[in-house]
């Protein structure tokens, strides 16, 4: 590994998705960073991300020799390019070729359940119901987690065996699942639950619930029950 600090530009944890994402590829593979809050609900985020010109969303990572690079596809193969003893990828080809299909199929996919549960992680919407379109895309996710598994010849864990930006791209969609109590397969639901268990995430979570939103941002759909300790 070279010896380089990354400077990652993050949002509000309990609710950007997509930093989360990115804290996940510098935390959970050990890569040296520091973290630059954006204000997202602050009203500031176009000025904070000014000086990285031309990424205007977030996260956006920047090296220790000033590069920028903004999404978060492009920071994964960056990062992976930088650290290839890091793991970030599985090491079997079959698997990295699934891996990063995984990877490509949630930054692209899922509209109808991202746009209708946007990742919060303060509270369970027990009283939320699902319009068909999230369960459609429910069912593509059991079908291609389980198909994941099946491939690394694994019945639970990870989704390729060993933890890889496959887990880091889907700990969101995971969080969402909890976070509006949303119906899937008991092996589903275990994998959601080992990821909002692992420790990167709790950290992660118990940082951003340090800060406190009045009004809350997103609608509540009662009854609320707490988050899984």
């Amino acid at each position: 590994m070279r010896a380089m600090t990354y400077d990652l530009f993050i949002g509000d944890r309990t609710f950007s998705s997509w930093s989360l994402r990115g804290w996940l590829m510098l935390e959970k593979f050990g890569l040296p960073y520091r973290t630059r809050m954006v204000g997202l609900y602050s009203g500031t985020m176009a000025q904070d991300l000014a000086p990285l010109a031309p990424a205007r969303l977030v996260p956006a990572l920047r090296t220790a020799e000033g590069d920028v690079i903004g999404e978060s596809i492009a920071m994964a193969e960056t990062l992976a390019e930088r650290h290839p003893d890091a793991g970030l990828w599985p090491s079997d080809p079959a698997l990295r070729a699934r891996a990063r299909w995984l990877c490509a199929e949630m930054t692209s996919g899922f509209a109808a359940l991202r746009d209708a549960c946007p990742m919060q992680l303060q509270h369970v919407n027990a009283g939320f119901v699902p319009s068909d379109a999230v369960r459609s895309d429910l069912d593509r996710l059991e079908q291609i987690w389980t198909s994941a598994r099946d491939l690394a010849g694994t019945q639970d864990g990870w989704l390729l065996g060993r933890y890889s930006l496959a887990d880091v791209f889907f700990a969101p969609v995971a969080a969402r699942i909890i976070g509006y109590a949303l119906p899937v397969s008991d092996s589903a639901r275990s994998y959601c639950e080992r990821t909002i268990q692992d420790p990167a995430f709790r950290r992660w979570r118990s940082e951003g619930l340090t800060q406190t939103y009045e009004p809350f941002p997103y609608p509540v759909y009662a009854p609320c029950t707490d988050w899984p300790a």
